[in-house]
């Protein structure tokens, strides 16, 4: 059982303006493609040819003779868990038990918003940001190139790519707006609450 490419939960060019069809034709059908592609061929005769991403994932974390087996690995889960963690007409506040949960465990949204905001932000080089459950408390935690908390034992809400490539061609060298765009106008807090 290969890893396939997971189609995109909505059409390329559903995001725009914010992200572009030119941009997702890149990031979607180069970058996470060539993960899906790398993986199964180094998986190929492997006993875990067919497991399961977070099986593969969990199995070679921590095994320097299988970082690569691990980055592809990882890079396939988190890219699918980015692209369900955005909508068309996305943004602005959750609501329900996430919204409470939020406002539990960072006192407010914004308090929320800028620690988030905050660890995207100063990711250094490439990686990702993300809103997870640790322990029963949320928290915002920030990873390294492909590294993600399935790894490190926490269960992810929530993901924003801060890998260049996820937002070169629309932003520039402009990070933080393109992290204010997301929160702003496409996170999807569906896909979050429904992690919850």
């Amino acid at each position: 059982m290969a890893i396939t490419l997971p189609e995109l939960p909505y059409a390329q060019n559903a995001l725009e303006p914010h992200i572009t069809a030119n941009t997702l034709s890149f990031h979607y059908g180069k970058h996470h493609n060539a993960y899906v592609t790398n993986l199964n061929k180094m998986l190929e005769g492997s006993p875990l040819a067919n497991e399961s991403l977070e099986k593969i994932i969990t199995e070679v974390k921590g095994d320097a003779s299988k970082a690569g087996i691990f980055n592809n690995a990882a890079q396939v889960w988190n890219h699918t868990f980015y692209w369900n963690s955005m909508k068309p007409n996305g943004g602005g506040q959750p609501t329900g038990e996430l919204a409470d949960r939020i406002n539990k465990d960072f006192g407010s949204y914004e308090k929320f918003a800028e620690e988030f905001k905050t660890a995207a932000a100063t990711q250094f080089g490439s990686g990702w940001a993300w809103l997870v459950e640790d322990g029963g408390k949320l928290a915002v935690m920030k990873t390294a190139n492909a590294d993600l908390p399935l790894a490190h034992g926490k269960k992810a809400l929530l993901t924003i790519d801060v890998w260049e490539h996820a937002y070169y061609l629309d932003f520039q060298n402009k990070r933080p707006d393109y992290i204010g765009t997301f929160l702003d106008k496409l996170v999807n807090w569906d896909f979050a609450s429904q992690n919850l």
